[in-house]
């Protein structure tokens, strides 16, 4: 059996499947959750999921550069600033 065959077979998803990620989708999209339609079209979904991934990779971006400028802005030993630093990874 040739990669590209059992990649593709591999790729299916039965419609239990999709049904289950579609309501995780909506269970975790803001907007989603605001709306009164159920029937929300799949495109839409992703577009939204798409739409809050970027706006959440910003904020945590937007949060790094805060946490950089309070922690050279505060005087902590190496120590302390490396065990934050291991902290916050985790």
């Amino acid at each position: 059996m040739s990669s590209r065959r059992r990649s593709s077979i591999a790729s299916k998803l039965t419609e239990d499947e999709i049904n289950e990620l579609v309501s995780r989708l909506k269970a975790v999209l803001p907007q989603l959750n605001q709306t009164t339609n159920s029937k929300v079209s799949i495109s839409k979904m992703l577009k939204e999921s798409c739409c809050h991934i970027k706006r959440l990779q910003k904020e945590v971006e937007e949060l790094s550069e805060r946490l950089s400028g309070l922690m050279e802005s505060v005087n902590i030993s190496e120590i302390d600033e490396q065990s934050l630093r291991n902290l916050l990874q985790q």
